[in-house]
C-alpha cells in the first residue's frame, strides 16, 4: 500500500502524516490528448522504482482551494493546483539528454504539504498531472494552510467558508 495517510509505523523515508494508506489507489485519468499522444507518468504502484541517484531539478509549488470543505475533495483540488504551479512555468528541454534513457527513465519524488482534517488526497489525480516519468512517491507531511474565506457559496456545495492551501516540492532526476 501506498502510504498518504495517518502516521504509520515502519515507512523508513516516507512522511505518513495525516491522511489514509490506499491499498487500491485509483484509476490515473489522463486528458484525450494526452492519451492520444502517449503521455502520463507511470505511477508508483506500477513500478518497482524507489530511489533517485542524481537530482537534475527541485520544483515548489502553492495550490488553493477556496470551496476547501467540499467532503476532503479541496486536499485533493488544492494538492493537484500545487503540483502543476510547480511545474507549469518550467521548461527543461535537454532533459531527453541529460536522463539516461530519456523521459521514460525521468523519475519524479512528489511532497506535500497538507493541512490536517482536509481529507484525502487522490493519489491518481497527482500522478495524472504529470506528462512522462516515474513517480517513485507520494508523500505527505502536515503543512499547509486552512483559512477563512469570507465566502459561503451554497451552489458550490459549501458548508462553511473553509479554504485549503497545499504546498508541493517536486525533485526531478535520475
Amino acid at each position: 500500500a501506498l502510504a498518504v495517510g495517518r502516521k504509520l509505523a515502519g515507512q523508513a523515508g516516507r512522511a505518513t502524516w495525516g491522511l489514509r494508506a490506499l491499498s487500491t489507489p485509483g484509476k490515473v485519468v489522463l486528458s484525450p490528448e494526452w492519451e492520444k499522444a502517449g503521455l502520463g507518468a507511470t505511477p508508483p504502484w506500477k513500478h518497482n522504482e524507489t530511489k533517485m541517484d542524481t537530482v537534475l531539478v527541485i520544483e515548489c509549488g502553492t495550490g488553493c482551494d477556496q470551496h476547501g470543505d467540499r467532503a476532503g475533495a479541496g486536499a485533493t483540488k488544492a494538492a493537484v493546483r500545487a503540483c502543476r504551479n510547480a511545474i507549469e512555468f518550467n521548461s527543461i528541454p535537454c532533459i531527453q539528454e541529460l536522463v539516461p534513457g530519456g523521459r521514460p527513465n525521468m523519475k519524479i519524488r512528489i511532497q506535500l504539504g497538507v493541512p490536517a482534517g482536509v481529507g484525502d488526497v487522490d493519489l491518481a489525480a497527482i500522478c495524472a498531472v504529470f506528462p512522462y516519468g516515474k513517480i517513485l512517491a507520494i508523500e505527505t507531511q502536515q503543512g499547509g494552510l486552512i483559512f477563512q474565506s469570507g465566502r459561503v457559496v451554497a451552489a458550490l456545495g459549501d458548508t462553511s467558508d473553509q479554504a485549503v492551501i497545499v504546498v508541493a516540492a517536486i525533485t526531478v532526476g535520475y
